[in-house]
């Protein structure tokens, strides 16, 4: 069995690592925390779990940070978490199980990182990330923020799954260590590009971002995944700016990076819709759900646009095309995914007066399984 070091960086996090160290508690055979200012009882409560616990003078560079925090592993791998990430009890024991199974010559395990939630607790945005490492690798953090863990060799994909529940407020911290940076006159890598300019979107700064995801796009180095994404955020930040023919190239733009996927389909889709061409937003919607799924890619992933929200919109073209029957299924299908969507309840009455006798229901999933 491998022995595991919990290894965080943390600050001001009283209120969510009580869950984040419990939940960890049977996997982590040592637990270090590196405090990097706190003014709360995050330290008192991270005792009170057996951390070892150190501090660290923040610099505005989280690799610097969390490379310290490595640094004082003991054990045979490193796990590392984020205060607001735990483990689900059934994660705890596949996790468990994992260190008792793992190949021995595997250097690091990526694992799902759940990000969002439908109301239902069905997971609907998600990405896999290295959280396992061994450490005799020395593998390293890299960038002062969004930092990303630097691995090679022999990989394994795991099921366990790591999950994200935020109970702080977004802040502008990262972009305005970004914005020292581009003031300082500093050259941005091409991930820094792509980060910057997800900063700017997520502030409302849509023009200045649109410039950086443009950057970064036409620098042609960056990873696939961030590449595919800067196109959709560029095509959502030139709409929001009114630039309505700029977003469809920047749309477009997915093309030439890999084949259609479904978030593309569905902005494909609502593209003609809004433009009332119901076939050709047919088409979309409906590729949309038949391409198969992505399940281990390491992009982030949101399962609305290949379930739900597909056969949701299939439902209205079809009801304006007049194919009331049709609607009604895919309407259905749709309840299915997510079964109290309001919209879909709605809909769900509106059939039911409409077909009369040729209304069809569906089982949700999981009573069709049982």
């Amino acid at each position: 069995m491998i022995e595991i070091s919990l290894c965080m960086i943390v600050r001001n996090e009283e209120n969510s690592l009580p869950r984040c160290l419990s939940s960890a508690a049977s996997i982590a055979d040592e637990i270090v925390v590196v405090d990097t200012g706190s003014t709360d009882r995050t330290k008192e409560v991270a005792a009170s779990f057996g951390a070892v616990i150190y501090d660290f003078t923040w610099i505005e560079d989280f690799s610097a940070a969390r490379n310290f925090a490595f640094s004082k592993a003991t054990k045979d791998y490193i796990l590392w978490l984020d205060a607001d990430d735990y483990l689900k009890d059934k994660d705890q024991e596949l996790f468990r199980g994992l260190k008792t199974s793992l190949p021995g010559h595997v250097d690091s395990v990526n694992m799902p990182y759940n990000l969002a939630f439908d109301a239902a607790g069905n997971v609907v945005t998600s990405l896999r990330r290295n959280r396992l490492v061994r450490r005799s690798c020395n593998f390293k953090w890299i960038g002062p923020v969004h930092e990303y863990l630097e691995v090679y060799g022999p990989s394994y994909s795991s099921d366990v799954c790591i999950t994200h529940e935020k109970d702080k407020a977004y802040t502008d911290r990262n972009l305005r260590i970004y914005q020292k940076r581009a003031a300082a006159g500093e050259a941005f890598s091409p991930r820094d590009q792509y980060y910057y300019a997800n900063e700017l979107r997520d502030h409302g700064m849509h023009e200045e971002a649109c410039r950086y995801y443009t950057l970064f796009l036409e620098g042609r180095q960056g990873w696939i995944e961030d590449n595919y994404q800067a196109c959709l955020r560029l095509a959502e930040c030139q709409e929001r700016l009114g630039n309505r023919e700029e977003a469809f190239q920047a749309l477009c733009r997915t093309l030439k990076i890999d084949k259609p996927r479904a978030e593309f389909c569905c902005r494909m889709g609502a593209w003609h819709l809004e433009k009332n061409q119901l076939h050709q937003a047919v088409y979309w919607y409906e590729l949309a759900v038949m391409l198969p799924r992505q399940n281990d890619s390491m992009g982030i992933r949101n399962e609305s646009y290949s379930t739900w929200l597909p056969n949701l919109q299939l439902a209205l073209c079809y009801d304006r095309l007049g194919q009331h029957e049709k609607a009604n299924l895919f309407n259905e299908t749709a309840l299915r995914y997510h079964p109290a969507h309001p919209s879909m309840l709605y809909n769900r009455n509106y059939f039911k007066t409409l077909l009369g006798d040729k209304y069809v229901a569906l089982q949700p999933i999981e009573e069709q399984a049982e």
